[in-house]
């Protein structure tokens, strides 16, 4: 099996991509010291995070050098995300420190004015066609297809500019902001998006980069207008645990309850419905765009390294290639031994084993009561803040369970209130949202509002609004909530809790803001499928990634 070599740097879910390079045939050696550059025919160079951190990892390591010497003697060299940032001259995001240069521009940070940023979800790598390269693909690139990416600062793209200096560029569009999504010339291609996350259309990029095929064949584009700029995402989610027999298993609660009711041959028993890796890969295999682990087990006497989750997530990784999430025990720890591990290095070992987010809970409600107390002043030793420091802000959701409260004006309480079209058992107009913590078995004195803000100034990247009062009612999701929160917070917001319908979807995309909508229950019981959902949202003039 040919060989490639991949840069370790302890750049977030490496995983994934050495999973998805032996996926198409090649076999992996870990460049561990900057000598090990020189010997590699081939070399990827990944990157997750800060601009500044990633650059100056490189630079302190002594790496840098010999990179650019690895791509001035014009041996094949693929950078990714941050890797595609490093050939540029610096960024917005850390502007004292300089990148390689390589391409004399500068990227910036995407206006959050009219959209949520970071940038995340699947949006299209399209090459400008003119000439020769007219009905060809770029290293496999389609117009049709959709693209992972997770980044909040971008190279701008000015038509003309780079092509003048030798490079094939392949944009993507934001809202009303053009930029560099691959670049490529001679030995170097670079793309911004994750095609280890890409689904079929990133293994394509990876096969054809890594047996030299530039140009190849342009397929039939899947869709009217593939420039048309970030998908509704839709994500499977799969809340794991044991059962009474010891078994992981997936399940679904009401209203956070996932034993079974009276009544059935299982009355009181862990609802089982089916084995997490295998679900995982339905879903995958359906076209979710992400997958979600919700670990809603303590596996209190169970040493870290062994835990069951990390196992998951390892044999999900060799044959899902979308993000993979996973929430629950993401904090600071006693290990068996009674050694101190910090939520660092808990999400550390998550991210190896092949997450590519981790999703903090009750901690983060601990955290943001603490951010109040001391005049918002941010401490630096979250878990939020820890993690987003070395990963980047794009590697923490925030799980929030919320559930109504309600009031008969908004006079009778000091928390942030809305007016409800949903009334109250005593006719109630009024309603705030209170969080809970422990799986919605604890209230905290706080509102969602107050939440989603405190954890955004943290560093989180992403919220997971959740809702108690809907959790496993099939009844839809809760709007006014989803829209609030979007009012609220800059960053992406994925609605949960209530999906009954793939008309439940279409609703909650096209009357709020939100990001991304996530579905559990209604799947896991083989009621509607992912594709079910998508090809609805697809008829409601909504655009979505489509399955290859």
């Amino acid at each position: 099996m040919p060989v490639v070599h991949l840069l370790d740097y302890v750049a977030g879910n490496v995983r994934s991509l050495a999973n998805a390079i032996e996926k198409v045939g090649y076999s992996i050696e870990w460049i561990t010291k900057p000598a090990d550059i020189e010997k590699a025919p081939t070399l990827i160079l990944p990157g997750v995070g800060h601009f500044g951190h990633c650059l100056t990892q490189f630079t302190e390591g002594g790496y840098l050098e010999p990179i650019r010497k690895h791509i001035e003697a014009g041996k094949p060299f693929l950078g990714i995300c941050v890797g595609l940032q490093a050939l540029f001259e610096g960024s917005e995001e850390c502007p004292n420190v300089a990148g390689l240069s390589l391409i004399p521009e500068r990227l910036i940070r995407f206006d959050d004015r009219n959209k949520s940023v970071p940038h995340i979800g699947w949006n299209s790598a399209k090459v400008a066609r003119t000439g020769h390269t007219n009905k060809r693909s770029f290293y496999g690139l389609q117009d049709g297809s959709k693209y992972y990416y997770v980044h909040s600062y971008a190279a701008p793209y000015r038509s003309g500019v780079l092509e003048a200096a030798g490079w094939t560029v392949a944009t993507a569009k934001y809202g009303d902001e053009h930029f560099v999504g691959a670049i490529g010339r001679r030995n170097v291609l670079a793309t911004q998006f994750h095609p280890e996350k890409s689904g079929a259309a990133g293994l394509r990029l990876l096969k054809a980069f890594l047996e030299g095929h530039e140009w190849g064949s342009l397929l039939h584009t899947m869709q009217a207008e593939p420039d048309q700029g970030l998908t509704r995402r839709v994500i499977a989610c799969l809340d794991v645990r044991t059962n009474d027999h010891g078994d992981l298993v997936v399940t679904k609660g009401d209203q956070y309850d996932v034993r079974e009711k009276a009544g059935t041959a299982a009355t009181g028993l862990v609802r089982n419905l089916g084995k997490p890796v295998d679900m995982a890969r339905k879903y995958y295999e359906q076209g979710a765009d992400e997958i979600t682990f919700l670990n809603i087990t303590s596996f209190r006497n169970c040493p870290l390294v062994d835990l069951p989750m990390l196992e998951v997530l390892r044999r999900t990784a060799e044959s899902v290639f979308v993000p993979l999430t996973i929430g629950g025990g993401i904090q600071a720890t006693m290990d068996s031994d009674g050694s101190e591990v910090s939520a660092l290095e808990v999400a550390t070992m998550y991210f190896k084993s092949g997450a590519d987010k981790v999703s903090i809970g009750s901690d983060a409600v601990v955290a943001a009561l603490d951010f109040y107390t001391n005049g918002k002043r941010l401490s630096g030793q979250t878990a939020i803040e820890l993690i987003s420091a070395a990963y980047g802000n794009q590697a923490v959701v925030v799980s929030v369970d919320p559930k109504r409260v309600y009031v008969r004006s908004a006079s009778e309480t000091a928390h942030t209130s809305i007016q409800t079209t949903n009334h109250g058992p005593a006719g109630e107009r009024f309603c705030w949202y209170q969080c809970t913590v422990r799986g919605g078995r604890e209230s905290a004195d706080m509102d969602v509002q107050q939440l989603v803000q405190a954890v955004e100034a943290m560093g989180a990247g992403e919220i997971l609004l959740n809702c108690i009062d809907k959790d496993g009612s099939n009844t839809g999701f809760d709007i006014e909530l989803v829209r609030e929160v979007k009012r609220c917070v800059k960053i992406p917001v994925i609605a949960s809790s209530g999906a009954g319908t793939p008309a439940h979807f279409a609703e909650v995309f096209q009357n709020t803001g939100t990001d991304a909508a996530l579905g559990a229950g209604m799947f896991h019981r083989g009621e509607h499928t992912v594709k079910d959902v998508k090809d609805h949202l697809l008829d409601r003039g909504l655009l979505v990634r489509e399955l290859e």
